[in-house]
């Protein structure tokens, strides 16, 4: 019984982190994959709705940041047979276009129910709560100078990680 709830932990952390690759590097099709067709997505005013219009309304949304980043911190599961229910701190990093790029994070939390069907966990439902946000000007010379000695990544195929054989297989693309 504690390995099957082991398991089920680690499954359901998995399922998370794949939405955050998936949103970050545009794989709509990977964010897709992780919920049930009569899944709902609610992100509060912005859009709430069915898995298949969420992911339509992604690239819209989307096209307006150079670069995101979801980071999941807190997580706590409460799992019950096939159905489950998660809370997750969540930070996730938005950063428009230059000339004038400016930086939006938002603090927030994944109030989230999930289910297991056919074995597999997803999403039924994801909603986004909102705690803190903030709005500023990018440090133009502080993002060159930091950035100067790595690779830089992007939000689409073209970051680094898309070379990598694994991680490029969990898309179902």
């Amino acid at each position: 019984m504690k390995d099957r709830a082991l398991l089920d932990r680690i499954a359901l952390t998995d399922l998370v982190m794949r939405y955050c690759r998936g949103i970050d590097r545009r794989d709509y099709a990977l964010v897709r994959s992780l919920y049930h067709d009569d899944a709902i997505d609610d992100h509060g005013h912005m859009f709430c709705g069915s898995a298949d219009d969420f992911v339509a309304w992604l690239p819209s949304v989307m096209a307006h940041w150079d670069m995101t980043i979801h980071s999941i911190s807190n997580s706590l599961f409460a799992i019950d047979g096939d159905r489950a229910e998660g809370e997750h701190y969540a930070m996730a990093f938005h950063r428009s276009p230059a000339p004038d790029a400016r930086e939006l994070i938002i603090w927030g939390r994944y109030l989230d129910h999930y289910e297991r069907r056919a074995g597999e966990w997803k999403f039924l439902k994801r909603q986004l709560v909102f705690d803190h946000g903030t709005i500023q000007p990018v440090d133009a010379e502080g993002l060159a100078q930091l950035g100067a000695d790595a690779q830089n990544g992007t939000a689409d195929r073209q970051d680094p990680s898309w070379a990598m054989a694994l991680l490029k297989g969990l898309s179902p693309q």
